[in-house]
């Protein structure tokens, strides 16, 4: 599985949001958007402080998805 942030980036749109303003309201660094840019895994923390600046739930800023075909490892 990996972890997709598209559904924050689409949240911050309908709130005519900037990752600036998210930054400044979530107390989050720019390296820290860097990674969620990326779909990186980040510190529950400050999914947690994203979620308080929004007004929502985890599941509104991220979601699970499948890998792909060619990123499934072999064991």
């Amino acid at each position: 599985m990996r972890i997709s942030y598209n559904k924050l980036w689409h949240l911050l749109l309908d709130k005519k949001m900037n990752k600036r303003l998210l930054a400044k309201m979530a107390n989050v660094s720019d390296s820290t958007l860097t990674k969620l840019s990326k779909d990186k895994s980040v510190n529950t923390d400050i999914l947690v402080r994203i979620c308080t600046a929004l007004q929502c739930e985890l599941w509104d800023i991220m979601e699970l998805l499948p890998n792909d075909a060619n990123n499934i490892n072999a064991d």
